[in-house]
């Protein structure tokens, strides 16, 4: 799409997304689905569930089981066939009672043709947000001008072949780029999760900070010195006011042996099991959780989380609320209804929007200083601080956790990846906005075009 008439689909994009557009039962009042909902020259629509029936789509596509992707799923579906991943289809035959007839999982990493498409294969990968979610690399020629912009393909009927690789929400990493089903192939557009493409989104690697709250969660339970002494020989972290020392001054010890130490995790309904699991592990015990969050953890495929959950609360030291339990009078309320048997709680707050730039940080870098300070970057249990309104009974930590790619890994991901055009879905609401992005975009791909290295060095396997 030459950029006129990108600015201009965009435009038709705004329309279609007018927040005070509310539609009836009347023929014709359903909303418009943007362009970037449906794939150019394909029909197939990838999360447009809100957008009802849309015109020559025969496929519709579901990345993962959160809200703002599947909005407007529900039980009464009956627009075509729904393609995700195993996970993700028992997720939402679940949890919005959607009629299995609709609902098609798809394998794994294995190129699966799209019924009805014109020949396009899909193959889905790992995306490292929550579970079930997943990319989608679409691969054929384009056979039919599908949905509502009045923006064409000229290549519809051409037989040439495109390929298409849409994030859905994804935190970005070096398996993605490695994948055999990426590596070595150019990507015509690449459907970007840009929620954090903002230079002071850059919080730490996810494979640290995970095992950073695993550590610091055993290290207070087992009473074990949090934070080094300072200059004066005195302790420093808050935490010691939960131990005291022993008669060796190297050793700490629970101040009261009898009583017992609640590690509270607030995640949200599907997400941030990574960090449960760590803790858990770590501390050899079993994970808490209401009803409602249980049956939806068992519609994972994941035995080894299964083999952990309890339905006795007294049995685990791990319990699992939703994210807006870890504030402090939530928290505290909920460890006094476990009053004789846990008497003290430490609860993580995992979430992106924890994180914080340093003051003075530069928002408009180089990508070679993006690349370079966030590859220096390390976190420990040490960098984990408690929160305001923490106190003897109730810990409370925000972690710079998210699922969703830093600005540092979006950087990373595309100097590594092959790709033509990258299209923004998150974040698209005004001009300004894109505008923002956009300006990113193009410095990557200038960057890409000078740098003599196909991809960005990891620092391991699963982060850069």
């Amino acid at each position: 799409m030459a950029s006129h008439k990108e600015n201009e689909a965009w435009k038709e994009a705004d329309l279609a997304e007018d927040r005070s557009f509310r539609p009836t039962r009347a023929p014709g009042s359903r909303r418009k689905a943007p362009f970037y909902k449906v794939l150019q020259g394909m029909p197939i629509a990838v999360d447009a569930f809100r957008y009802g029936t849309i015109p020559g789509v025969t496929a519709y596509f579901l990345t993962h089981a959160h809200s703002d992707h599947y909005t407007n799923l529900a039980s009464n579906w009956k627009s075509g066939p729904i393609y995700c991943s195993a996970d993700t289809a028992n997720l939402i035959i679940h949890m919005l009672s959607v009629d299995s007839k609709w609902v098609h999982p798809l394998p794994m990493d294995v190129p699966t043709i799209v019924p009805d498409s014109g020949g396009v294969t899909v193959t889905l990968i790992e995306a490292n947000h929550c579970p079930g979610s997943c990319l989608f690399l679409f691969e054929g020629p384009q056979t039919v001008h599908a949905g509502d912009s009045a923006f064409k393909s000229p290549f519809v009927g051409s037989g040439k072949a495109f390929r298409y690789l849409h994030c859905g929400d994804f935190r970005a990493s070096p398996q993605h780029v490695m994948h055999p089903a990426v590596k070595g192939k150019q990507i015509d557009h690449v459907y970007l999760d840009t929620t954090y493409l903002d230079p002071k989104y850059t919080f730490p690697p996810q494979p640290l900070v995970i095992s950073a709250c695993a550590e610091l969660a055993k290290r207070i339970v087992s009473g074990e010195r949090v934070g080094a002494p300072d200059t004066n020989g005195k302790r420093n972290s808050t935490m010691d006011a939960w131990v005291i020392p022993s008669e060796r001054a190297d050793e700490t010890v629970i101040k009261q042996p009898k009583d017992r130490m609640l590690v509270v995790v607030g995640t949200y309904s599907i997400g941030k099991e990574r960090i449960v699991k760590a803790i858990a592990q770590a501390l050899k015990t079993k994970i808490y959780c209401d009803a409602h969050k249980t049956a939806i953890l068992r519609c994972q495929s994941d035995p080894e989380l299964h083999a952990l959950l309890t339905k006795d609360p007294c049995e685990a030291c791990v319990h699992v609320v939703p994210l807006s339990m870890i504030v402090s009078d939530k928290l505290k309320a909920y460890v006094q209804r476990f009053n004789g048997i846990y008497s003290r709680a430490v609860g993580f707050r995992p979430t992106g929007w924890t994180y914080t730039p340093p003051s003075g940080s530069d928002l408009s870098p180089p990508i070679s200083s993006i690349i370079s300070r966030g590859q220096s970057r390390s976190f420990t249990h040490a960098d984990l601080k408690p929160m305001q309104k923490s106190t003897f009974a109730v810990q409370m930590y925000g972690v710079p956790y998210s699922e969703h790619s830093s600005f540092f890994e979006l950087t990373c991901f595309a100097m590594s990846c092959d790709w033509v055009k990258m299209i923004a879905t998150v974040n698209v609401g005004n001009e300004r906005s894109r505008m923002k992005m956009a300006k990113w975009v193009e410095r990557w791909e200038i960057d890409k075009k000078r740098c003599k290295e196909a991809m960005v060095k990891p620092r391991a396997a699963d982060y850069w």
